[in-house]
Formats: C-alpha cells, structure tokens, sequence
C-alpha cells in the first residue's frame, strides 16, 4: 500500500492591504496548491447583510456557506469599503466564526486531490486554524503604504473614493482587528515576518519562495 502523500500547508496572516493576498496567490499558484482568501468569506457575508439585511441570520448563513463556491468569492464588489468596514465587525461574531471556521479548516486540511495542499490567508490563520501548518508567515507594511495600495486598487475598479477615507477605513479595520476578543490578529512566536513596504511583488514572491524551497529540499 502506498504511502499517503504529505500536504504541505501554509498559514498566512495580515492586516489589511498589507499584500498577503498576492502573494499567497502567486505561492499557491506555483507549489499547486489550494488557495482560500479567508478575508473574502468574511467580506461575502457582509455583503450578504448589506443586501439581504431582512433574510441575515444564523440559518440563513448557514446555507450560504454550505454552498459556498469559490467563483463567489472573485466578485469584485466585495473589495468596496463599505463591505471591507462591516466585514470587520461581523469577524467579531462568535456564531459566524464557528461557521466560517469549519469551512476553512475543510480547506486547509482535506483539499481536492488535484492540489498538493493549502495555503490560506486570514487574520488568525497560524495560531487557530492551521496551528500545525508547514510554513507560517506575518505578512505587514507601513499604514499609509496599505492604505495607498487599497486605494490604488479601489480606483482601479473605479471606484469613487478618497485616500484619507481609506486610510480612516484601514485605521479602524486594525483597531477592530487587533483588538477584538474572539481570534484577534497577532503575530505567533513561530510566524516569519515579511515587511512588504519596501518591496516589490516579485520580491516579496521570491523571499518567501526561497524559505519553503530550502525547508522542503531538506
């Protein structure tokens, strides 16, 4: 009988726009491996309350989630700052957590077979949903840099948004971020921390790249 094949897993964690996103694509993309923007999930069901504030409870999400595919997740309206600003608070619920919670660990450790494991990114990602995952990394930049590249993004999908309100919108996402009581972000003992500020994609890609290569060579 041959031996399973061992899933390599990476848990990335960030605050907002610090570029985690691009790179856990660029990563999973080139070590074939699943990718879940764990924010986007966060940000689908604010969107959901937003539009469908009389149907939003706890059965109705539950559904939502249980049929959650990841094309949904791609929708580029879920990138407003309305959205982003909500998505913050919901992140605090101890119900919509524990339902968010056991679709991401479904990704993290039991994805398709076509993929040779998991990369997911999030805020509690190394320390709660993959606490023994292969690779952890704290992905950061400075807050006007973030808020910045956010801006530069949002503007890109034309949206008519000022940079000080994004960066008043960033500020609280940290705030809220950091400071609530269920699964704040913070950076583990174990995390390596990547200051994207001063780096280019390419850089960042590359740096990361050069960590997992020499691990799984070994």
């Amino acid at each position: 009988m041959k031996n399973k094949k061992k899933l390599i897993k990476i848990a990335i964690d960030s605050p907002a726009a610090a570029g985690a996103g691009t790179l856990a694509k660029s990563i999973s993309k080139h070590y074939n491996l699943l990718y879940l923007d764990t924010g986007k999930i966060y940000r689908m069901i604010a969107f959901i309350k937003i539009k469908q504030k009389q149907n939003f409870n706890i059965r109705f999400l539950k559904n939502k989630i249980r049929n959650l595919n990841f094309r949904s997740l791609q929708k580029k309206n879920l990138l407003s700052d309305e959205v982003g600003t909500e998505a913050s608070l919901i992140a605090k619920n101890k119900n919509i957590r524990k339902l968010v919670h056991t679709f991401q660990i479904n990704c993290a450790y039991r994805p398709p077979k076509k993929y040779k494991g998991s990369c997911l990114d999030g805020r509690d990602i190394t320390y709660k949903i993959i606490p023994d995952a292969d690779f952890k990394f704290f992905i950061t930049a400075n807050l006007k840099v973030r808020a910045r590249r956010r801006f530069q993004e949002l503007k890109k999908l034309k949206k008519k948004i000022s940079y000080k309100t994004v960066l008043k919108s960033i500020k609280i996402r940290d705030k809220n971020d950091y400071n609530r009581q269920i699964s704040p972000l913070k950076k583990t003992k174990d995390s390596i921390l990547i200051n994207t500020s001063n780096l280019s994609k390419r850089a960042c890609f590359l740096k990361i790249k050069k960590i997992i290569d020499e691990k799984i060579k070994n």
